[in-house]
């Protein structure tokens, strides 16, 4: 089958999105982001929603799936994937490439390995049992169906998301079990990965940090919060908004807020690269391109479209 679907991945502050719009430029293609966080108005800088990105010579590239529902709405990969397939569709028949970019493993791999997902209904027999488990018991059931890997960090973090999460697992046995409720095309993807050297990347995280810290991340962080949106809400969005909400709450110092949020991020890094490597174990093929080649990824184009 022809390809059909191009993806840039990698971990953060590895600069795929501006290469993936960089190519958008020159295939005629629209992007489609696979961020789990980007999809919330509102929380720009801590995501790193610079939408500035996305103008290039003289033109607005267009986006999807970014900024589209309010943070005190819940997103999950049902959601995703039947907004991906609504873009995907839409694109592909104005005859442009669809180009889908992000970090967020579970939102990738239920594309490229064509997940088929079905709702699940509240099990309150189950509920029942779980009841009496405390958090380590959950955590260590909930491993134990999603292969070790959370899907999401915030499922070992907050005990509501955690049921729901055992919930869902125990009647799908697997994300990719179940009756399809998504109509979802046929993909044929060119899967691009973007890598740097381990200590570039920290250093690239490092900068990045800096750089949201200077331009209004706690700012960003007091108007969600003066907003309506709760303390333990903003803790489930993790990373930047859980570590600055507790500097505002005064339970870190700016600078224990820094350095903890650096070091987190850091294994946050690490954890994208494991789940990368567990898809390529899964039989996806990644090619690699080193830091910001750019003409590494036209070339394989060329050989693979």
């Amino acid at each position: 089958m022809e390809k059909n679907l191009i993806v840039i991945l990698g971990p953060t502050a590895s600069g795929k999105t501006s290469l993936a719009v960089r190519l958008a430029c020159d295939m005629n293609g629209e992007i489609i982001s696979a961020d789990s966080r980007q999809v919330y108005r509102g929380m720009d800088i801590g995501t790193g929603k610079d939408l500035s990105e996305y103008e290039r010579d003289n033109r607005t590239i267009p986006h999807h799936l970014i900024n589209v529902i309010d943070p005190e709405e819940e997103f999950n990969l049902f959601q995703f994937k039947r907004r991906f397939t609504q873009s995907f569709l839409d694109i592909s028949g104005r005859k442009k490439w669809p180009i889908l970019v992000g970090g967020t493993g579970l939102y990738l791999e239920s594309v490229i390995l064509n997940y088929r997902l079905k709702t699940i209904d509240t099990d309150e027999h189950l509920r029942e049992r779980l009841a009496g488990l405390d958090m380590d018991g959950l955590i260590a059931l909930y491993l134990s169906f999603s292969g070790n890997i959370p899907h999401n960090k915030t499922d070992t973090t907050d005990r509501q998301r955690l049921i729901r999460a055992i919930e869902i697992l125990s009647h799908s046995g697997d994300a990719s079990d179940g009756i399809d409720q998504v109509p979802f095309p046929e993909i044929s993807p060119a899967v691009i990965g973007v890598r740097w050297e381990r200590s570039e990347l920290r250093q690239r995280i490092t900068r990045r940090l800096r750089d949201r810290i200077d331009t209004g991340l706690i700012d960003e962080v007091k108007r969600l919060r003066t907003q309506g949106l709760s303390w333990e809400r903003l803790d489930t969005f993790g990373l930047e908004y859980r570590y600055v909400a507790l500097y505002l709450q005064g339970k870190l110092t700016e600078e224990e807020m820094f350095r903890t949020l650096e070091t987190r991020i850091h294994q946050f890094a690490k954890r994208q690269e494991t789940w990368f490597r567990r898809m390529e174990r899964k039989g996806v093929y990644i090619h690699w391109i080193n830091g910001h080649d750019y003409g590494e990824i036209t070339r394989y184009l060329k050989e693979v479209l």
